[in-house]
């Protein structure tokens, strides 16, 4: 495999893919740079979502595709906003949008514990009837206020009590190292080293 589309049009993600592919030799296609568009995700879970994308990419690019579906999940919102974070305050999606309403949901909440989490779908052609699936979470807390200018979406808000810091505050290469999406796809790794 020398060429992978990505089934995602968010340029974070973007970013942190070729960072994360880039040692393996893969080149890393956006589905954009092919002409492809987003796909619909319908779905109430992320695997189900990462694999609609993942299969939209493939059967229009003919290639081996990439997707990913992940979010914030926060405890004392019974998990919310997972599958809609992107899109939490609505249409168009808004980083800013997205983190004034969650700091609005959370103003009066003392249970702060929250996770990122992050399912990735591997699909060698559209039709693959063994997608290879890997997951990861990234455990931390919603803080009461904004602080870093790395990462993106939820960042600026997500504490990190072990660290002391935001995830906005962390180099690209350490957050790599410890986020859900730098989990999922060291296991998804391992998984295609086992299939060799």
């Amino acid at each position: 495999m020398d060429k992978l589309v990505i089934a995602s049009g968010n340029p974070g993600k973007l970013r942190e893919f070729e960072f994360l592919l880039r040692p393996l030799g893969i080149e890393v296609l956006p589905q954009a740079q092919l002409g492809i568009g987003d796909a619909e995700e319908p779905h109430f879970t992320f695997v189900e979502n990462a694999l609609a994308k993942a299969r939209h990419a493939s059967r229009l690019s003919g290639l081996p595709a990439l997707a990913d579906d992940s979010g914030i999940c926060v405890d004392a919102l019974d998990g919310a906003p997972g599958v809609f974070s992107a899109r939490y305050a609505g249409e168009p999606k808004s980083d800013r949008r997205n983190n004034d309403k969650l700091l609005q949901e959370m103003q009066n909440v003392s249970d702060r514990r929250a996770h990122y989490y992050c399912v990735l779908v591997l699909l060698r052609h559209a039709d693959d009837p063994q997608p290879l699936i890997a997951e990861g979470e990234w455990h931390g807390e919603i803080a009461r206020e904004e602080r870093g200018e790395g990462g993106f979406g939820y960042d600026p808000m997500f504490w990190l009590p072990g660290l002391g810091r935001m995830s906005a505050e962390l180099a690209h290469a350490e957050k790599h190292a410890i986020s859900h999406r730098g989990k999922a796809l060291k296991v998804l790794l391992e998984k295609l080293q086992a299939k060799g």
